[in-house]
């Protein structure tokens, strides 16, 4: 299958980054290499991409899309956690911007065998890495109950996540949970019909996903070590899709553009903490027409910052 994606906010992207033709750039989520091919197109020969994914679809893709470049093109099949450890591994010490464009691509749901989507009947995976051996079905039937509920109210902020819970292990006494249309007949059957509430099934498929690929945990780590390897001036661009993955983004970048984090009641600075980012402006939203050509636009949200000098 072609990789099909249509990244989101690529203006925006470009506006947040400045770019510098000579820089190098870092995509931590480099998918088909959609916003990896516009900084591509503003950087000379000096400049350099690094793009990182876990899903080898997605590498296949952008390497094919990125060839034509002027550029310096390095692409690493590996977790945006390892970020550091990557720049080390090539060589490189600092980095004049970084991109991170989280969640789900449109292919990886659109691929019905990846079992990403409620809306397709297949194996129950959802691996961004299929090189991991870790899937969706392992959480479905081997995690506790006390668990799956934790999972579906944190991660997919599911009231009735109990209910369903109880229905999952009901079912996966008698055989185990295969496939994604099995899990989505007993979401639908274990809870209430709410007209306009949307489909159950999407905030529980969420939270599994969520689950199986760390996404959340690893995230403020990402986020900090990204900073650390900024120069000077250089740019870090972070687009979210949900609620869960936005908070974390805004507290990290709040905590790192603090200078004093003593407690409150200290009468005097004993810490010596300096903020390490200038914060630029509030979270941007994508545009009404970009909305309207591209729907999982929606709920998009980009927030960037600026490395300060020490």
């Amino acid at each position: 299958m072609e990789f099909s994606h249509e990244s989101v906010m690529p203006n925006e992207i470009i506006d947040a980054l400045k770019i510098q033709p000579e820089g190098i750039y870092v995509d931590c989520t480099l998918g088909g290499g959609g916003h990896s091919f516009r900084i591509g197109e503003r950087l000379n020969s000096g400049g350099l991409i690094i793009g990182i994914d876990r899903d080898e679809d997605a590498i296949s893709a952008a390497t094919e899309k990125l060839s034509g470049l002027s550029c310096g093109i390095k692409i690493v099949h590996g977790n945006f956690s390892d970020l550091e450890k990557i720049l080390d591994g090539l060589g490189v010490e600092k980095i004049d911007g970084v991109i991170f464009d989280l969640g789900v691509s449109s292919h990886q749901i659109d691929t019905a065998e990846r079992g990403f989507s409620y809306m397709k009947n297949s194996p129950l995976d959802m691996r961004m890495d299929r090189s991991q051996k870790f899937t969706a079905a392992d959480v479905v039937n081997s995690y506790g109950e006390e668990k799956l509920v934790r999972i579906f109210s944190e991660y997919g902020e599911e009231k009735f996540s109990k209910r369903i819970v109880k229905a999952i292990v009901a079912a996966r006494k008698i055989s185990p949970i295969e496939t994604t249309g099995e899990l989505v007949k007993i979401v639908e059957d274990s809870t209430p019909k709410i007209s306009g509430g949307g489909h159950p099934a999407k905030r529980i498929f969420q939270a599994i996903r969520i689950e199986v690929n760390n996404e959340l945990e690893i995230l403020n780590r990402a986020i900090v070590s990204a900073v650390n390897r900024l120069k000077i001036g250089g740019r870090i661009a972070v687009i979210t899709f949900h609620s869960l993955e936005d908070r974390i983004v805004k507290n990290t970048f709040r905590s790192l553009a603090q200078d004093c984090i003593c407690p409150k009641n200290f009468p005097v600075c004993t810490c010596g903490h300096k903020a390490e980012i200038k914060i630029l402006g509030k979270a941007k939203t994508a545009t009404i027409d970009e909305v309207n050509k591209n729907s999982r636009a929606k709920s998009a949200k980009l927030r960037a910052a600026e490395k300060l000098g020490t």
